[in-house]
């Protein structure tokens, strides 16, 4: 159960280590493009590749839809980033449990935005989680964590797909040593909650630290990209590292180097309305910035 690029992964390695998928369940195809028209998500496509019976129902509450998932006969069931509510009906049908590959160590982070919150919060690590799921969010035992480091130029793209790649791993592993591992209930302390992105929060406001406005820029990147203003159009910082510089908040000191409210930072990767994401070296040369612009205005 999955719905998004990150879930892909989870798919291809419990294929891959022989499990019989009897399906999977994906929420239904939503407009995208410039067309509007309905796309089938990351996971519906992969299953169809794989020939597998892909269900995308656009709620799990009806009666008909839990007896649909029972019928299946499913020993277990694994969810990752699938968006839809697991009521317990489906948490109960299968004799093994529903499973959940969860982008945080808990119980930090739990919710939806797990990846986004630990760079923006400035973490020095996150991590992986496989946890039984029951009715609360995010808060069943876990049966199996890792962690791995969060650089310091880092942005939440690059975790993504580390941590993409840890859930395949670990899910499989969990899954060869069910009858053996230990469901350790999460403490009590500790917990946070990783709510949704705003487009509030994307803003860049040049009058906070630079060391919070760095983790912003990486926090956000790729999407939805914190911006600023640029010769009246948005100008997304994609990359961002500090470095060293005072003066005005938003004040261009040379190439993509910005004072901030204390600090500066260096943006790396930008992207402006209208063009793609570039290299701020190739990005100077068709977007010249003269020292001592002001951003934002």
């Amino acid at each position: 159960m999955g719905t998004p690029a990150f879930s892909v992964p989870a798919l291809d390695a419990l294929h891959g280590a022989g499990h019989e998928v009897a399906a999977v369940y994906t929420q239904p195809p939503r407009p995208a493009g410039r067309g509007k028209k309905p796309r089938a998500s990351a996971v519906a496509e992969r299953a169809e590749a794989l020939g597998l019976t892909v269900r995308h129902p656009k709620s799990l509450r009806d009666a008909a839809a839990q007896a649909e998932f029972a019928a299946l006969g499913v020993e277990v069931a694994v969810a990752v980033a699938y968006g839809l509510i697991l009521p317990e009906p489906v948490l109960e049908a299968p004799p093994r449990g529903c499973l959940n590959i969860h982008a945080s160590l808990l119980p930090r982070w739990r919710g939806a935005a797990p990846i986004h919150r630990a760079v923006m919060a400035g973490d020095a690590e996150t991590g992986l989680c496989i946890m039984q799921m029951e009715a609360g969010l995010d808060t069943g035992p876990v049966l199996l964590r890792e962690a791995t480091p969060i650089g310091a130029e880092e942005t939440t793209g690059d975790l993504h797909d580390r941590l993409a790649g840890m859930g395949g791993r670990l899910i499989v592993e969990a899954l060869s040593r069910l009858d053996t591992l230990a469901p350790e209930p999460q403490p009590e302390a500790g917990v946070t909650y990783a709510e949704k992105i705003s487009k509030a929060e994307a803003r860049i406001d040049w009058a906070l630290p630079a060391a919070e406005i760095d983790r912003r820029a990486r926090g956000l990147s790729p999407f939805p990209g914190a911006w600023t203003m640029l010769g009246g159009k948005r100008l997304k910082l994609l990359r961002t590292r500090l470095t060293e510089g005072a003066g005005a908040p938003g004040k261009v000191t040379h190439g993509l180097t910005v004072t901030c409210g204390e600090g500066a930072i260096e943006i790396t990767e930008a992207q402006i309305e209208g063009r793609g994401a570039q290299p701020a070296e190739a990005f100077l040369r068709g977007t010249p910035i003269a020292p001592g612009t002001i951003l934002g205005e």
